[in-house]
């Protein structure tokens, strides 16, 4: 039996993403799309601006476009998918929770609220059980779930390794962020061509507080953020797609990077559809991973890791994820299955 799903922001890039990898999936079905007030009224096709390298899936093409809000989205719509911008999601996204829809967003309101479960299924599966939390307290039937930023959620698996094995102490990192992170009117050409931005707005303290919560322990009602400290630093590059990340990472055990590296390897999917088998792809060359060439790695939803270095304090690496792919829309998908599979449907 399928889901009926929905997307909220379907023309935007993250929206055009998620409809790439729903239009496929063996058990959800879209069933309705949202925009902004001009593409309300108009099908598919013509209210997006269609700019993933694959053509618009024929059956999507045709549905009509609706307003972004809940009258507008039929009742029996079992799984919202919200790819809105963050301060339309912050309105917007309770209003469809009181209305008893469940939202799988990937909008940054919200994300560190006491109440709203910050997931990544292969990492931190059992805080998605604060939904019982959040429904208690706000009374609503519907429920919030959140994936983390598109920086975050590349380092964040490594970085769960480390911990499970080693124990973290403190992170440092510094970022070599894609263009389309920002979104396709984000950057301009003329800023990034033959340059480097060493600021985007707002990714350090998201990359700084996200990593505690994920890597934090829930005791069925509340998070407890992780007590490791954690400074970032975020420059947006002239590549299309692929967040490249320089991790520092001290521990409270000792760590060669053999181990380091073997921690990281055995770190396994898990049992959703979107999650891959191998998370974790560990390099041996020193200048691998890269941008152009390991970004699709497990399909877009892999993190590569590589260019391993001991440190005085414990180890230096790099990590690469697709950041539209595992950092955005296949993370909120991913997050869908296991709303799913623990029955929040």
């Amino acid at each position: 039996m399928s889901v009926r799903v929905g997307v909220l922001g379907a023309t935007g890039a993250v929206g055009q993403r998620l409809i790439q990898l729903l239009d496929p999936h063996p058990k959800f079905e879209i069933a309705a799309l949202t925009a902004s007030e001009s593409s309300a009224g108009k099908p598919y096709r013509k209210a997006a601006k269609w700019r993933v390298d694959a053509p618009i899936p024929e059956d999507v093409a045709e549905i009509q476009v609706g307003a972004t809000t809940p009258e507008a989205v039929p009742d029996d719509v079992d799984l919202i998918f919200s790819s809105l911008p963050s301060g339309v999601g912050e309105q917007v996204e309770p209003e469809f929770c009181e209305a008893g829809y469940v939202v799988s967003s990937n909008s940054s309101n919200g994300r560190m609220d006491a109440d709203v479960p910050l997931t990544i299924p292969e990492v931190n599966a059992d805080h998605v059980d604060l939904i019982e939390v959040q429904r208690d307290k706000r009374g609503w039937d519907g429920a919030l779930l959140k994936n983390p930023n598109c920086s975050t959620i590349t380092m964040v698996p490594a970085l769960e390794a480390l911990d499970r094995a080693f124990g973290l102490t403190d992170v440092r990192v510094s970022t070599l962020q894609a263009v389309s992170g920002a979104g396709y009117n984000g950057v301009s050409s003329m800023e990034i061509i033959d340059n480097a931005i060493p600021h985007i707005g707002g990714e350090e303290r998201k990359m700084e507080t996200e990593s505690r919560k994920l890597l934090g322990s829930f005791d069925g009602a509340e998070v407890e953020l992780h007590d490791m400290d954690v400074a970032a630093s975020c420059n947006r590059i002239p590549t299309l797609d692929g967040h490249l990340e320089n991790v520092w990472a001290d521990t409270a055990d000792h760590v060669t990077p053999e181990e380091a590296a073997e921690a990281m390897e055995a770190v396994t999917g898990v049992d959703l559809h979107s999650s891959p088998e191998r998370l974790i792809n560990v390099f041996e060359e020193p200048d691998r991973p890269q941008p152009r060439l390991d970004r699709n790695t497990e399909g877009g939803m892999g993190v590569a890791v590589g260019g391993f270095r001991e440190t005085t304090d414990g180890v230096q690496f790099n990590c690469l994820a697709h950041n539209t792919m595992r950092g955005a829309a296949g993370a909120s998908i991913l997050n869908g299955e296991l709303l799913a599979q623990r029955g929040y449907l």
